[in-house]
């Protein structure tokens, strides 16, 4: 905690540094962000010393952990002691800090929420330059029920007291398909109602959409024991296997990072699921910030375009969205997004949140499905960039849905404002950045500023 405290001073006195004027931003070596931004009128801000594990208590099952840490370090913290977080995001690289002020999810979070509702205490260095101390009924209890989906606009996490939970050595997976989206929502939402499948308990769930008459649910369970384990961080592709197997067994951390190898099925934009290119690529390099790093070089000098504008190819649009729907309507969500934007595969991922969070408001235990998509379509002669995504947003508020705001965003203010909770959030921002030092969500999230 010494070493933290010195962290935490270091950090106070760098933001204290910047120019009134100079809007910080948090310097990071890693990010899942894909909101590219010019750095204009900015100031970095580092947060290199504070990306440890400060402590793991196996009696309590708490950790204390610094905001810039990697999930990837945390588990590899908590595993020897038997226990993991209730949720961990599904790529490594993804931080404690950004996973809670923004938002996280994973295949327990149809029964253990979203990240932040394992949190017991957060320490936040506050717009105006305070470090203070929030959980759920202190001082700065309002801070802490809106810290989540603030996305750094409020203050950033310096450090964190979360939970735990025991874990076994294996999780069993089975894999069952589907030729009709209402039949897997229904089967999705009684297995999470319920807790179990096949009369066993069930420890996690998610799918894949791989067209309307081809989807799959997964369901995870926990074990002492496995007849083999399977190695997805090689040549094998874990998506893949779901197509083609009923039963399949991981160790426990093998199937916390299941996704990562191939950043869910995106490595095939960079020639990685190709078995000879595979063969030549070192295993380390198979990993979600090792794409997210070419992603933003090929954003960076526009290759991807050049190489269209060449072939003659039609402009591409983005469309890199997570969003949550009902259950009961997730069926009519894939019917809409197949036919209007057509992308496969799509990760469903069912969530129910605990409590009632200001920013992102879901109903409190009520079922909804996370279903994430990720890559580029052509555009319609005549429309321009921010077209599909503009459709994904309307249709996913008509269905009583919230989209994440990790990526870009194309929302006008009002209508901004009346989904994410201007009423609760304004007056929180001048409570705690009263002069305007970080942007708003709004400016940060849908200006891209």
């Amino acid at each position: 905690m010494s070493t933290h405290q010195r962290a935490v001073d270091q950090i106070k006195e760098s933001y204290a540094a910047i120019p009134g004027d100079t809007a910080p931003r948090l310097a990071k070596p890693t990010t899942n962000l894909f909101r590219f931004r010019d750095d204009g009128r900015s100031a970095r801000l580092s947060a290199r010393h504070l990306d440890q594990v400060i402590e793991v208590d196996p009696v309590s099952m708490t950790a204390e952990v610094q905001g810039m840490t990697t999930y990837e370090r945390l588990v590899d913290a908590t595993l020897p002691h038997g226990l993991m977080p209730y949720v961990v995001p599904q790529l490594k690289t993804i931080t404690l800090g950004g996973a809670v002020t923004g938002l996280g999810i994973e295949s327990t979070s149809f029964r253990d929420g979203l990240p932040h509702e394992s949190v017991e205490e957060m320490e936040i260095l506050t717009g105006d330059g305070r470090v203070v101390v929030a959980d759920e009924t202190g001082e700065h209890r309002d801070l802490f029920r809106a810290f989540p989906n603030s996305y750094g606009t409020l203050g950033y996490a310096l450090r964190l007291r979360i939970k735990l939970k025991p874990v076994k050595p294996f999780v069993r997976l089975t894999h069952v398909p589907f030729g009709d989206a209402d039949k897997c929502m229904l089967a999705m939402q009684e297995i999470c109602e319920r807790g179990e499948h096949d009369g066993e308990p069930v420890d996690f769930v998610d799918g894949v959409f791989f067209g309307p008459g081809e989807l799959y649910l997964t369901i995870g369970r926990f074990s002492d024991h496995a007849p083999y384990v399977s190695d997805y961080t090689g040549m094998r592709i874990y998506y893949q296997s779901i197509r083609t197997r009923t039963r399949d067994w991981l160790t426990v951390r093998d199937y916390l990072w299941r996704w990562d190898t191939d950043w869910f099925w995106c490595s095939r934009a960079f020639g990685v699921q190709q078995p000879l290119v595979r063969s030549l690529v070192p295993r380390r390099w198979l990993r979600s910030d090792v794409y997210r790093r070419l992603v933003g070089l090929d954003r960076r000098h526009g290759l991807s375009a050049r190489v269209d504008r060449w072939r003659g190819n039609p402009v591409h649009e983005s469309v890199i969205q997570d969003v949550e729907v009902p259950v009961s309507r997730g069926a009519e969500f894939l019917r809409f997004f197949h036919e209007k934007v057509g992308m496969t595969p799509v990760w469903m991922c069912p969530l129910k949140a605990g409590a009632d969070w200001p920013l992102y408001p879901l109903d409190a235990g009520r079922l909804y499905v996370n279903f994430g998509f990720w890559g580029t379509v052509p555009l319609p002669r005549g429309q321009f960039d921010g077209y599909h995504n503009r459709l994904i947003e309307r249709a996913v508020h008509d269905l009583q849905g919230h989209k994440s705001l990790y990526s870009t965003s194309f929302y006008p203010r009002d209508e901004f404002w009346r989904f994410y909770n201007g009423d609760a959030y304004w007056p929180l921002k001048r409570a705690y950045d009263p002069g305007g030092r970080l942007l708003d969500l709004y400016e940060k999230c849908v200006r891209g500023r």
